[in-house]
């Protein structure tokens, strides 16, 4: 009667534990926050530094094109950032994990014109700013070279913005800009 009695208690021990997930290595971690988590999943764990092993820096959006109108691109630049520079601490900065880490950046980017008026300038700066990660961030992803061709793709994307503001300021959709 005791033996059933202690089994009874162990085994209700037992399922009361938390179901605990086996810890999950860096580059697992790495890869669901720089692609599985939404955008605003992945601030919150930004914000709360977790985990603390991986790299949060961050220079936001500094090395972007004017942004005159004010969209809030700069959660889309931390997750950009946290990719390229834990991909580089993990040495899996290659040129197609770069553009795994682009590409994630322009969805984020979208995502972000969600909530931003006029959307379709927003949609076209956000195109300028994946045209510029894609021809100018980076080098140094193996092997690293610039592709003038994505040059050219961002000069055209950046022709194709100016002239959507030109005319949305022409229809008063936009005030003008200094």
């Amino acid at each position: 009667m005791k033996l059933t009695v202690a089994l009874l208690t162990l085994a209700a021990g037992v399922m009361a534990m938390p179901n605990l997930q086996p810890r999950q290595s860096p580059v697992a971690v790495t890869d669901e926050l720089s692609f599985q988590l939404s955008l605003p999943q992945f601030t919150a764990r930004r914000n709360a530094r977790d985990p603390p092993t991986l790299d949060w820096s961050t220079d936001g959006c500094t090395s972007s094109p004017d942004n005159p109108l004010g969209f809030d691109f700069v959660p889309a630049c931390h997750r950009h950032d946290f990719g390229y520079h834990n991909f580089r601490d993990q040495g899996r900065f290659t040129e197609s994990n770069k553009l795994r880490i682009d590409n994630q950046f322009k969805k984020d980017l979208y995502f972000q014109c969600q909530s931003e008026s006029p959307r379709f300038i927003c949609n076209g700066l956000a195109e300028v700013y994946y045209a510029a990660v894609r021809a100018f961030g980076g080098d140094d992803a193996t092997p690293g070279k610039r592709d003038e061709d994505l040059v050219a793709i961002y000069e055209e994307k950046l022709a194709i913005y100016n002239d959507m503001v030109e005319e949305a300021k022409a229809f008063g959709i936009l005030p003008e800009l200094e």
